[in-house]
Order: C-alpha cells, then structure tokens, then sequence
C-alpha cells in the first residue's frame, strides 16, 4: 500500500441530518495536502438512512466501509485504521461540530514540530459543551492531569491527527466505545511522545448525541483510573500508602488522647497495609518498566 501522508477517519452512526455537508467540507480542506490525503468513512451500522447519502458519497471516491451490526465509536476507528493509507490519521466527526477546515493546519503543525499527536482542545472563543456534561468533564480532566503529571486541556477531544505507527503500538489496550480518545491521550502523554493541543471552536451538534451522561462519566472515571494503573502504578500507590501511614499515626494519636488504651493493634494493621500497597505498587511499576506493549 503506498504511503500518503493523511488519512481522515470519520465514524458514522445515524447522522443522515449532517454527514454530507461535513464530508463536502472536510475534502474540501485535505484535497490540496502536499504528500496526498484520503477520507474513510465508517458506517458502524446507521438504521436512520445514512447509508444510502454514504452509498452517494462512495460513488464521489470517498472511501465507505460499513459494519453489519453496530459495535461502537472505537470500533469504527479501528476499522478505519485497518484501511488507512497515511502517516498521520486523522479523526473527526460527522454531527457537524468540529472545524474540519483546519486538518490541513494540524498536519503543518504536526510536521514542523515533530508531533506525534496534535489535538483539537475545545478551549477556543466558541465551546458548545452542553452544561450537563461540564462538571464531569472538569473532575476528569483534573484527575487526568494529575495521574499523568501534564496539563491536559481536553482529554477526549474527537478531532486530531496522530501518527498511524504511534496509534497501533497501543492497538491492543484501545478500548471499542467513546473512550477510545481518551485512552489514546493517557497513553500517549503517560510514555514520552510528543502532544500538541491546538484551541478549536465546538458548535453545538445536529441531530441527538450518543453520550450517555452517567454511564460514560463512571465509564471515562474508571478507564482514567485504569490506564493510569497500566502505565503510571506509583501515581496511585504512593499517595495511597502514605494515607494509610497518616492514618495510623492519627489512629495512635486519637486513641492516645481519648482513649486508655493506644490501639496498637489497629496501628499495626494500618501500617501493613500501608507498606504491602507500596510494595504492590513498586512491584506493577518495574513489570511496567520492564514489559513493553
């Protein structure tokens, strides 16, 4: 397969209100990309009469591939993946909420920079974030933050470019659901490589979103907490253990104090916890030092 320069995955579910005019928009902004560029697009089973606007597009030399059932977001971007042609991939939307226009921006930025991934950070004058969806979206970009020791500014952005060889060493852990990006951020920033955030404007989407408000939040909280466990152990060892310490020593304190009797026994118990959690997490941070994916 000759190598081009970017290939653009757009997933598609049951978005016949917006995908034409978002693809029309998106060749318009890679067709003059110096080294070549191409779009896929993924329809991951759309039962709304989306698939007959993309048999439309398909004929136009827009590259459809479909799935006979529906498997999800993440799904449809490795199907893409599989397929893509490029050195850098792209992904986006199709409900009409990213600037697809600056695709060509993000591969300059890429390129002179020597990123491995550049990412649409929704941070720009213009952010639809519907207000449901803010406070969870701030605790886990806080959470973020710290487990990875960098300043995330949108963990789950669904428009960037990332280079294809970068995306397939993680291949095995990308999850099939909405928190594919964000999966793809921890591992990226958590081992080393090279991530631009570029501000974007956010409009609001057509049609209905897929989002499912609690059950993706306790979803995106517990892949953080996860990812992190895989890459950065000690970023959740080490401040466990050392509550379990000040616990003890406030247990000995309190039962000095208020009580006849220290409780030892408590105290003793606490502090072997507190060190089997170091041990534990010394022990998964140096099998992740030593096993590379």
């Amino acid at each position: 397969m000759d190598r081009i320069a970017l290939s653009v995955i757009v997933p598609v579910y049951n978005e016949r209100d917006s995908v034409e005019s978002v693809i029309n928009d998106l060749a318009a902004a890679v067709r003059d990309i110096e080294g070549g560029s191409e779009i896929i697009i993924v329809d991951d089973a759309s039962t709304d009469g989306t698939g007959a606007i993309l048999d439309r597009l398909g004929r136009e030399g827009i590259k459809v591939l479909r799935h006979r059932m529906n498997r999800g977001y993440g799904a449809a971007i490795t199907t893409g993946l599989h397929a893509a042609s490029g050195e850098f991939v792209g992904i986006t939307d199709a409900d009409g909420t990213y600037p697809v226009g600056r695709f060509a921006e993000f591969l300059e930025i890429a390129r002179h920079g020597s990123h491995d991934m550049v990412v649409g950070a929704r941070t720009g004058d213009s952010v639809k974030v519907p207000l449901v969806r803010r406070p969870a979206k701030w605790v886990l970009g806080r959470l973020a933050n710290y487990l990875t020791g960098r300043r995330i500014p949108d963990i789950n952005s669904g428009m960037r470019i990332m280079k294809k060889s970068a995306i397939e060493r993680f291949s095995r852990i990308l999850p099939e659901g909405f928190s594919f990006t964000t999966t793809i951020t921890l591992a990226m920033m958590t081992n080393a490589y090279s991530v631009e955030f570029v501000p974007i404007d956010y409009s609001a989407r057509s049609g209905r979103s897929k989002i499912r408000p609690i059950r993706d939040t306790l979803n995106f909280l517990q892949l953080i907490c996860r990812t992190s466990l895989y890459f950065r152990p000690l970023r959740v060892f080490l401040p466990l253990s050392l509550a379990l310490v000040c616990l003890s020593i406030l247990v000995v304190v309190v039962s000095g104090l208020f009580f006849e009797q220290i409780m030892d026994v408590t105290f003793g118990v606490t502090v072997m916890t507190a060190v089997m959690v170091l041990a534990i997490g010394l022990l998964a941070d140096f099998i992740d030092k030593r096993m590379p994916l």
